[in-house]
């Protein structure tokens, strides 16, 4: 008797990250130093409010697959980041690349890094060639609707960012060179200072209290409210001496 089975579902039959490769050859081979010293700065000061670490990915150089219908082809932003999706909490976990077609969820944001090689296609100044895989201003535009795009050129310290409006991408009007995020409740910016070392002018996540701080940041804040705790301490202790009490028996 002939029976009916219904098709199985893409995370069934579709590839994933354990399927398709992080690497190709022919690739351009790895980030040079601006590009990793970057995405750590965004990465360290990202820290948006209404969004635990767990609920958020954060990713450079992360292979990103798009197209179900063309399992291969994928882009590689510098640093994108994509809410509400479940973070790695263990070694054998994290990714190898990011299967959109198997996360079920879009990255909210993308920044690419300018070189002199990758100008025209990062600004979307590129057409497709025929048979090849669309460019990135299509994929992140038209493909993943990507809401916010941006684009820094160390080169020129021209910083630009667009955010998706119905079916293209419009550029948002910065104030300082610096564009708020409502949904995350925090905003980007341009930040000149020295970070792993390197002075600059770097992309740097902002709140309403100011510039989101770094590692070593916080921990020199951690130890500075830890010595100033001891000080306020030893001032107690000596005043209650003074008043013929041990601050050991209060």
């Amino acid at each position: 008797m002939y029976q009916n089975h219904p098709p199985s579902s893409p995370k069934e039959t579709m590839p994933t990250m354990y399927d398709l490769p992080s690497e190709l050859i022919g690739e351009s081979g790895l980030p040079d130093e601006f590009h990793c010293i970057q995405a750590d700065l965004l990465t360290e000061t990202c820290q948006p409010a209404n969004y635990t670490f767990a609920e958020i990915l954060l990713a450079s150089d992360l292979n990103l697959y798009y197209d179900p219908r063309h399992p291969s082809w994928y882009k590689r932003p510098d640093w994108y980041m994509v809410l509400g999706v479940a973070n790695a909490n263990q070694q054998q976990d994290l990714r190898l690349s990011y299967v959109v077609w198997q996360e079920g969820i879009d990255p909210f944001l993308v920044v690419e890094l300018l070189s002199p090689g990758t100008e025209q296609e990062d600004l979307g100044q590129t057409l497709r060639e025929v048979n090849k895989p669309p460019t990135k201003w299509e994929v992140y535009e038209r493909i993943l609707r990507v809401p916010y795009y941006v684009i820094y050129d160390r080169y020129e310290n021209n910083f630009r960012a667009f955010k998706l409006n119905g079916t293209r991408y419009e550029p948002i009007t910065l104030s300082d060179h610096r564009f708020w995020l409502e949904e995350i409740e925090m905003g980007l910016g341009l930040w000149q200072g020295s970070y792993q070392n390197t002075e600059g002018l770097w992309l740097r996540w902002y709140n309403a209290d100011g510039w989101l701080p770094t590692l070593s940041e916080r921990a020199e804040s951690e130890r500075q409210r830890a010595d100033e705790a001891e000080v306020k301490a030893a001032i107690l202790a000596q005043r209650l001496r003074e008043l013929g009490i041990e601050p050991d028996s209060v």
